[in-house]
């Protein structure tokens, strides 16, 4: 370990927080905290309702109050949804909206994280990122591992189920892992599991809605071959039948 200074990516998930707990553990402190807030539109934050209070009323005070870790807070000058109505300015597409992200090449990661992470890095300096994957990510790990990165789930051994309990003892698991959910993220993301979107529905009608707002404008489905609405008249169905079963 050199003597940078120590810059913990976080998300606020179980392994991020992990992270941090261990350095802090075994001696290495870390000396700032960055976390990358995604807005959906300009009053509706990208993290699920009970991840966000988590993060803002609970997570962050206690990584300053227990560990002396401030939080950077980075965010893109547009939300998600102001990218989904940009038009195409040059190619086949001019005048087009991006619509929601393509499954390969989505325009969401680079606009509304990557780009901005890395405008906030260009002022900080040279530090070391410390990276919250556990030891049982073998492939993870091994992307990660390179100089200026420092991986302490790895390094002391730490797996994803011990990452949970580890942050579950420290009073710094997220609620938002109640009913069996292992993974967080933008509530909107085209990539999650369709069992997932179909939480949402059923947990948070006003965010599936504010989906189904977008899907008729959209030249881009949501899912290959898959709208909204049309996962939208499947979880009905679905609902319908269990009704009928239970009667």
């Amino acid at each position: 370990m050199d003597n940078k200074k120590l810059i913990a990516s976080c998300s606020f998930g179980k392994d991020s927080l992990a992270a941090i707990i261990v350095s802090e553990e075994n001696g290495h402190h870390i000396d700032e905290a960055v976390y990358c807030r995604i807005m959906f539109d300009a009053e509706t934050s990208a993290e699920l309702p009970e991840h966000e209070e988590f993060i803002h009323c609970k997570a962050i005070p206690l990584l300053e109050s227990r560990y002396g870790i401030k939080t950077t807070t980075v965010q893109a000058e547009k939300t998600y949804s102001d990218y989904f109505y940009t038009q195409y300015e040059n190619g086949g597409k001019v005048g087009r909206i991006y619509g929601f992200p393509f499954l390969r090449g989505p325009w969401c990661n680079t606009r509304l994280k990557v780009r901005p992470i890395n405008a906030w890095q260009k002022g900080v300096g040279e530090y070391t990122a410390v990276v919250g994957i556990a030891a049982d990510e073998q492939k993870r790990a091994e992307k990660k591992t390179v100089n200026g990165k420092f991986l302490p789930l790895v390094d002391y051994g730490v797996t994803e189920s011990q990452a949970f309990e580890k942050c579950k003892r420290e009073g710094l698991l997220s609620p938002a892992y109640n009913g069996g959910r292992t993974r967080l993220g933008c509530w909107f993301c085209h990539n999650q599991r369709v069992a997932e979107l179909r939480r949402l529905r059923r947990e948070h009608p006003e965010l599936w809605q504010k989906l189904l707002a977008l899907d008729t404008e959209s030249p881009v489905t949501f899912k290959p071959c898959k709208t909204i609405a049309d996962l939208d008249f499947r979880f009905e169905t679905e609902e319908a039948q269990i009704s009928l079963f239970d009667i």
